[in-house]
């Protein structure tokens, strides 16, 4: 009998996952959660109990007002719990087919790690079943339709960094890129206040990796603009050279000249 943490935050659809998985008499569902705080705290408090958890079905969209996008989803649950047990194993599940959770899927590792991943738009207790089973026993399954999105978002997300954006960031950032200030940029989109706009930099600055490299904020809008207006990676190094893949996925100098009189 497998014990199984149930995570769905549609009430009806995790009432019906239970009823069916438990009438396969294979399944009991030893406790449930409506978001990745509730899941994370389900783990964390049962510890290495005989009635505890042994594996989680997990929805990849949590919806949790109080917790950014990341730390609200079924990835960021699984991430946290894996920081305290790492050996649970989650099957996640989801109909959605937004980049941004094969995203979050590659930068947390789970693919390459411990996924356990079926996407459908049915969950049918007969195929549930085989990959709870195949879960506690250590093996992974990664359903291909998910390795191919992971993949394509990759090889898109390598060339493109706009790809990167919502459509609201990608709005306030060619309006950056105009040299427009915050209160001018909040007055072109229509906002009431200019710390929309600051808050929509930090998160452009987060998708780039400019946070990773600067403190600045001058200095983070004007290389926000250049990665814009050239629509292709930049990241700088610590004596603030700029760098771009190459074809042998190694970074290049991007400006002619700049390693001339380094040894």
């Amino acid at each position: 009998m497998i014990r199984l943490l149930l995570v769905e935050d549609h009430k009806s659809v995790r009432q019906a996952l239970r009823e069916g998985l438990e009438a396969t008499g294979e399944v009991q569902v030893v406790a449930e959660a409506a978001t990745a705080r509730e899941a994370i705290a389900a783990v964390e408090s049962s510890g290495a109990d005989a009635s505890a958890p042994e594996v989680a079905l997990m929805d990849v969209e949590l919806r949790d007002p109080e917790l950014g996008a990341a730390a609200a989803s079924g990835v960021g649950a699984a991430v946290a719990i894996r920081r305290e047990r790492p050996r649970f194993p989650v099957v996640f599940y989801s109909i959605q087919d937004d980049d941004s959770y094969f995203r979050e899927f590659r930068a947390a590792g789970i693919l390459s790690h411990y996924a356990y991943v079926r996407k459908s738009n049915y969950l049918l207790p007969s195929m549930l079943v085989p990959l709870l089973y195949d879960a506690v026993a250590g093996r992974s399954f990664i359903d291909p339709e998910i390795e191919d999105r992971v993949d394509e978002v990759r090889e898109r997300d390598a060339t493109s960094p706009r790809a990167l954006l919502e459509p609201n960031e990608l709005k306030v950032v060619e309006l950056l890129a105009q040299g427009l200030t915050n209160e001018q940029i909040a007055q072109r989109l229509g906002l009431r206040d200019a710390r929309a706009v600051s808050r929509t930099n930090g998160r452009i600055y987060d998708a780039w990796r400019l946070s990773d490299s600067t403190t600045d904020e001058k200095v983070a809008r004007a290389r926000a603009t250049l990665i814009y207006l050239h629509d292709r990676p930049i990241i700088w190094d610590e004596e603030g050279h700029a760098l771009v893949p190459d074809r042998k996925n190694g970074w290049v100098p991007f400006f002619e000249g700049e390693n001339e009189g380094k040894a």
